[in-house]
């Protein structure tokens, strides 16, 4: 899952809107902390948890460092049966994608100040181009892969929850669902991942050879939108356009 909505999101929101070319927020990116909206989200997807049958609820709990994701993961697991966790961890892994240069720059700011950076991006793709000291789509998919491994050694047939940042969730997608460049960066440009969104797989044994993961839920926000929470989809702090 997401993340609920963050204070960089509403920064970016209204840079943007402003068609400014910096976002104005003083913390670093791993500091930035859930908006007043976003703790409303994390709270009503908590219930949502916590109103699921016992055995259900999640018994893992990995987050990314950054605040956003943590304070998520902590008013989520208040909702929880502190007994039945086996595990709660911070994995840097998890974390948001390293934007380098660009970091806290709007999509006008980008071509503003880097225009041969916004050209060859647009030629690459995001997939692939890694602004200078930040990372590309693959570079996250690596290291995610390292996080599958953990998963799969330490916490075999658990009902492991990730919280983590969009891009993270739409790499996973990318492994998980064996995708490939095109297919995701549809899924991408489609929409952004909503905040506090779910997707879920579970384990088919009638798939493949000998069964395989399979999607169940995709980008789900209902819990939100039954207790009229609002639902948000803004971009992270420092990402750049769609393409």
């Amino acid at each position: 899952m997401r993340h609920g909505q963050s204070a960089g999101n509403v920064a970016r929101d209204e840079a943007e809107a402003a068609a400014g070319l910096s976002i104005d927020i003083a913390e670093r990116d791993v500091d930035v902390p859930l908006s007043e909206l976003g703790v409303r989200q994390s709270q009503a997807l908590a219930n949502w948890f916590a109103a699921m049958p016992a055995g259900s609820q999640p018994n893992v709990v990995l987050h990314s460092p950054y605040v956003r994701a943590a304070e998520t993961a902590n008013i989520l697991m208040q909702r929880m049966d502190r007994d039945e966790l086996l595990a709660v961890h911070a994995d840097e892994r998890l974390r948001e994608k390293e934007f380098g240069i660009l970091d806290r720059l709007t999509t006008h700011g980008i071509a503003h100040k880097y225009p041969e950076l916004y050209e060859q991006r647009r030629h690459v793709g995001k997939f692939y181009f890694r602004p200078p000291g930040g990372e590309s789509w693959c570079d996250v998919i690596l290291r995610l892969r390292g996080v599958l491994e953990t998963i799969t050694r330490e916490y075999p047939r658990e009902r492991v929850l990730i919280v983590g940042h969009q891009v993270i969730v739409n790499c996973f997608r990318y492994l998980l669902e064996r995708l490939d460049e095109a297919t995701i960066l549809a899924y991408d440009r489609a929409g952004d991942v909503p905040n506090c969104s779910v997707t879920s797989y579970s384990f088919d044994p009638t798939l493949g050879k000998r069964g395989k993961l399979a999607p169940r839920l995709v980008n789900f926000v209902a819990p939100l939108e039954a207790t009229g929470t609002p639902v948000t989809a803004g971009k992270d702090v420092p990402a750049g356009a769609k393409a």
